[in-house]
């Protein structure tokens, strides 16, 4: 896209047109779309920082979203304090595993989508809708995801029309799916869904089912090496995101470090977590 020097909008800015900002990228700058460009055919898989593990579970009235911090490249910590877990509009969270950079990006152009679909539309996509238009993103990244670059997102958010929360998962393909009460994705994801099973009920309240989302994120990192679990010299702990009808709110980080202190301590006497019967 080229900009008038006179510093007038470029004749693009100023032309209705759709609803969908990824459309209007594709249709006037098609090369800031992630799935646009080439990298030659190297695998990258282990040459850039991925993300690790997250979860989501469902509690009434919301949801629960919650990520480990730590990113991976190869056999290396590249960081330990990445953030993986975003609000993607007021009533909605997303949150990636994968290639970290790409991720990020994702979420980046996913959060603009949605702005300028209310921007224009005066109204708000729909969950469904929100779920549908994520879709699209990953699908326009396949080809990076062929080359180890793959990014797995988990979308979660408030559905007004059955006042809770619903949670979608996908693949590296675009695929959609909706997902019953919790779900995890990521390296760590099959060791945190046996800590969501064992801990999980219908009628947690908001605080237990962010103290079940960490502790399944502990029981991860306890496992995969490649999710980092609460770093305690440097409290440096998950983030956690909650999505009621009062819309997104991320879970100050005293409230993170008082969830995480007491299922440290209890882990002292019982380091495999709690048993079911239990959330401390």
């Amino acid at each position: 896209m080229t900009f008038d020097a006179s510093g007038r909008l470029p004749e693009a800015f100023l032309t209705p047109g759709g609803s969908s900002f990824m459309d209007f990228l594709a249709g006037h700058a098609p090369d800031l779309l992630p799935g646009r460009r080439s990298l030659g055919s190297a695998d990258y898989s282990n040459d850039v920082p991925h993300g690790t593990t997250i979860v989501a579970a469902t509690f009434p009235g919301g949801v629960v979203m919650a990520g480990d911090r730590r990113a991976t490249m190869g056999n290396i910590i590249a960081q330990r304090d990445i953030e993986k877990v975003f609000p993607a509009d007021e009533y909605s969270a997303v949150a990636f595993a994968g290639s970290a950079g790409f991720g990020l990006e994702m979420v980046r152009l996913f959060q603009v989508e949605l702005e300028h679909y209310e921007k224009l539309e005066g109204t708000t996509l729909s969950l469904d809708g929100k779920a549908n238009r994520l879709s699209a993103l990953i699908r326009g990244n396949l080809a990076m995801a062929m080359q180890g670059l793959a990014v797995v997102p988990l979308f979660a958010g408030y559905d007004e029309d059955i006042k809770g929360g619903r949670i979608f998962s996908y693949d590296p393909t675009g695929g959609r799916y909706e997902e019953t009460h919790f779900h995890s994705v990521g390296s760590g994801s099959l060791f945190a869904r046996g800590a969501l099973k064992k801990l999980y009920r219908e009628d947690l309240s908001a605080a237990d089912c962010a103290t079940v989302a960490i502790q399944s994120l502990i029981d991860a990192a306890d496992d995969d090496s490649a999710t980092g679990g609460p770093d305690m010299l440097r409290r440096i702990f998950p983030v956690v995101g909650v999505v009621t009808a009062d819309g997104y709110q991320r879970l100050p980080e005293d409230d993170v470090a008082d969830i995480v202190d007491r299922a440290w301590a209890e882990r002292h006497n019982r380091p495999d977590g709690p048993a079911s019967a239990t959330l401390t």
